[in-house]
């Protein structure tokens, strides 16, 4: 005699998402953590790891695109950007580990040449990410199209709508190219690792 199964889709969907939920956590706390160390370093050490910024234009300063997204300008800077990066960053990363990376190397790739070949001074700190977080996020509720994706858009647009300021030319002191190259390197990750029409 034949019983029937109970489904245990929907239970293990709450503990795939809760296990996503976990691990973009933990990436994204352990990457804050490290930058905060950073700063510790670079402030006890005379500021020695600043060198290691966005040099524009110098083509023996490449390599440093990928380290000045870690790296701040004091800790005044890195107290303004961890909220927003450990906020945006959970929201980006909670789709997945593998696909947050690719998004992540592509923002710092296309922000960081942005800043190279259009800056005008060594810049350096996490706003980069920041601005390719943001734009990620609204690029994968436009092409996506998924409920949950439009909804989180949605959200980081009422919380942080703002940003967009950002990337206007407005404070010498802040540099808008890497906010603004950031940004299309985040919406430019949504359309690249965009689900296929039959995912």
């Amino acid at each position: 005699m034949s019983h029937p199964v109970p489904d245990q889709r929907p239970s293990a969907g709450l503990a795939t998402q809760g296990a996503r939920a976990a691990s973009a956590a933990v990436l994204v706390l352990a990457v804050t953590a490290v930058m905060w160390l950073l700063e510790i370093v670079d402030v006890a050490t005379d500021n020695s790891l600043d060198r290691y910024g966005i040099q524009p234009r110098d083509v023996a300063d490449l390599p440093d695109i990928f380290t000045a997204p870690f790296l701040h300008g004091g800790f005044d800077h890195l107290t303004g950007n961890t909220v927003p990066f450990v906020v945006l960053g959970f929201l980006a990363a909670w789709r997945g580990i593998a696909k947050f990376l690719g998004m992540s190397l592509i923002v710092i790739v296309t922000g960081g040449l942005g800043v190279w070949f259009t800056g005008s001074a060594n810049t350096l700190g996490s706003s980069i990410l920041i601005f390719g977080f943001f734009g990620y996020l609204l690029g994968r509720g436009v092409f996506e199209r998924r409920i949950t994706d439009i909804v989180i858009a949605v959200a980081v647009v009422a919380f942080y709508g703002t940003l967009v300021f950002g990337v206007l030319p407005s404070d010498p002191r802040v540099s808008w190219q890497g906010h603004l190259f950031g940004l299309i390197g985040g919406v430019a990750a949504a359309w690249a690792l965009r689900r296929s029409a039959h995912a």
